[in-house]
């Protein structure tokens, strides 16, 4: 009775072992070119007040090491409210956010306008 009681505890116990999801590969870019606008207003992500963003792989994060202020005029025509950018980054996601090492915008003629397609 000791030897099935024992097996069965020790099968269990194996099983939960190996159901284990792996652990998600993390996400670390370098030098990269990405999508960089305000998360709230161009890429539907919920925030408080318009915050920067990028687009990774279809996905988008909050940005944290800079914010949307260090880039310009979040509301004018080419500011990342009205445009979507391209900005060159090193960083990684943590925690469903992206922690800048290095954001540099390109310039705005690279820009697309949403504003033109509203």
């Amino acid at each position: 009775m000791k030897n099935l009681l024992f097996t069965a505890a020790f099968s269990l116990m194996a099983t939960l072992c190996f159901a284990q999801e792996p652990a998600a590969k993390p996400i670390v870019l370098k030098n990269q070119i990405v999508e960089a606008s305000c998360g709230t207003c161009n890429f539907g992500l919920t925030g408080k007040s318009c915050e920067l963003a990028v687009k990774i792989d279809a996905t988008s994060y909050f940005v944290d090491g800079t914010t949307i202020k260090d880039h310009g005029d979040s509301h004018a025509k080419d500011g990342f409210c009205n445009a979507v950018r391209k900005a060159k980054v090193s960083g990684s996601v943590v925690n469903g956010r992206f922690k800048s090492r290095s954001f540099v915008v390109q310039k705005a003629d690279k820009a697309k306008q949403v504003q033109e397609n509203k």
